[in-house]
């Protein structure tokens, strides 16, 4: 397990949440000294899990041959997790729903593959409270589930992890947002106290 920060867009779009998960990224970097890397779905061929049942039986990972092979070692390399996602109907996007149900034959495989990780979660919506901590208790719950070791900013505006508003400005209303910019920043600091 390397000692880096792995930034996942679940937006299908680059706009705000690409934008928010790279100024993380960025941050990380020049504050910290993390080794950092990008991964999103966007343009990616990602088909759902169906339950099957194969990763269970063969312990070998996913029947299906997709982009998600590319990801999978990313995912078992890095040490730190930020995973972010736009808003859709008040929660995660369906594609980030998707590589979360998908890590269910890694960890078939390697039962411990996220065990003591470290994972943080922010959200970009185009309203103020569009369904911003839904999602990020949603990508907590999926940590939890999978013994990673979740991380927020802590009480005073970051309280689960990073929530930004863009007011349907993509990009541009991310850049705008001080306050979710601040509250990212929060997230990293104290991502970066487990950093070895």
């Amino acid at each position: 397990m390397v000692d880096m920060l792995l930034g996942v867009c679940g937006s299908p779009r680059n706009q705000g949440t690409e934008s928010a998960i790279k100024y993380a990224l960025e941050y990380a970097s020049t504050k910290f000294g993390f080794e950092t890397e990008f991964w999103t779905i966007r343009g990616k061929n990602i088909k759902f899990c169906l339950n099957c049942d194969y990763c269970i039986r063969e312990k070998k990972g996913c029947m299906h041959v997709d982009n998600l092979g590319e990801f999978y070692p990313k995912l078992e390399e890095a040490r730190f997790l930020l995973f972010g996602t736009p808003i859709f109907q008040g929660n995660v996007s369906g594609q980030l729903k998707t590589v979360m149900d998908r890590c269910r034959a890694l960890i078939a495989k390697s039962p411990d593959v996220f065990k003591n990780k470290i994972g943080a979660a922010l959200a970009v919506g185009g309203d103020r409270n569009g369904g911003q901590e839904i999602a990020i208790r949603t990508i907590l719950d999926f940590f939890q589930q999978n013994h990673v070791i979740c991380v927020s900013g802590g009480a005073f505006g970051a309280n689960l992890g990073a929530s930004l508003w863009t007011r349907d400005q993509g990009r541009k209303g991310i850049e705008e947002d001080e306050e979710g910019l601040r509250a990212i920043r929060k997230v990293i600091k104290r991502m970066a106290e487990y950093k070895k």
